[in-house]
């Protein structure tokens, strides 16, 4: 059993809580809307007032939140996590965020004794809630070796991508084929609905046909009904496509499904929907072709 401690208990955050404490560990826990933590703290989680407290009550600390100036607002400051870490302790940051605020955490860590790896994921709460969720991790190999356990408790395949920030540039990667399937998906459902097809017949086909990655069979039956809490709204997927971008900047390497997939996400929050799930796009392209919903 480890000492350890989390921060940022949204929607995916609060579910790794809720397995680590199933695989026996001491967590302590802080959010900034406590009451959504309530349901941890009832099942052995102890609250900590701030994200210091947190890294001085344990030993390996989690993080996830929603982007770059959040993991800022976490770490910096008189409160934060930086002013509560020692020699020996690790910070093992879950966020999606730009490999280059990443790097630079990383670097505060070590100034004061600590390590810390970059470990984004790749699922989404039912893979999570499954036992199927992956994690890639981008630091020291000899950090990574030591917290592994810990991260297969939260997903059972962890993989070192190489140093501090790469998981990060591997998980955008990775996350810009999501909104770009679902489009695709969205499309094809509605190019079938449009023919005289049910809409439901279409997403059985489609979700159990050649196109159905694991992630069109969970979110593709979203376009029949949107979930009553959003998985990944609108924003948190715009975000990711805009570090896609900028990535892409960088390193000259063209995206135009990226960027196409994106502009219909700039849509979809010009029509007031950025706080539902990104699968809202077939909204936007029902719209546009005078269908309403």
């Amino acid at each position: 059993m480890a000492n350890l401690g989390f921060v940022g208990l949204g929607v995916m955050g609060s579910q790794m809580v809720s397995r680590l404490l199933e695989k026996g560990h001491s967590v302590a826990g802080y959010n900034r809307t406590r009451a959504k933590a309530e349901w941890l703290v009832q099942r052995g989680m102890r609250w900590a007032d701030s994200p210091r407290a947190v890294a001085e009550a344990a030993d390996v600390i989690f993080s996830m939140v929603t982007n770059s100036s959040a993991l800022a607002a976490i770490a910096d400051g008189p409160d934060g996590l930086v002013a509560g870490f020692r020699t020996g302790k690790n910070l093992v940051d879950m966020s999606t965020v730009s490999p280059a605020a990443s790097r630079a955490l990383a670097a505060k860590i070590r100034e004061k004794g600590g390590d810390m790896i970059d470990a984004p994921v790749s699922g989404s709460v039912i893979t999570l809630q499954q036992g199927k969720l992956s994690v890639m991790v981008g630091g020291r190999r000899e950090t990574f070796e030591r917290l592994k356990p810990l991260l297969q408790d939260i997903g059972p395949t962890v993989t070192l991508v190489g140093d501090n920030g790469l998981a990060l540039s591997m998980k955008i990667a990775t996350n810009l084929s999501l909104a770009v399937q679902m489009l695709a998906f969205c499309e094809g459902v509605l190019l079938a609905e449009k023919s005289g097809i049910a809409r439901e017949t279409a997403v059985e086909v489609l979700t159990h046909s050649a196109v159905a990655s694991p992630m069109i069979q969970y979110r593709g039956p979203f376009v029949l009904r949107m979930p009553d809490q959003a998985w990944f709204d609108v924003n948190m997927m715009q975000k990711d496509m805009l570090l896609a971008l900028e990535m892409s900047r960088q390193t000259n390497v063209p995206l135009p499904t990226t960027a196409v997939a994106n502009e219909y996400l700039t849509a979809a929050r010009g029509m007031g929907l950025e706080k539902q799930d990104f699968a809202v796009v077939f909204q936007v392209l029902a719209r546009m072709a005078g269908g309403g919903k």
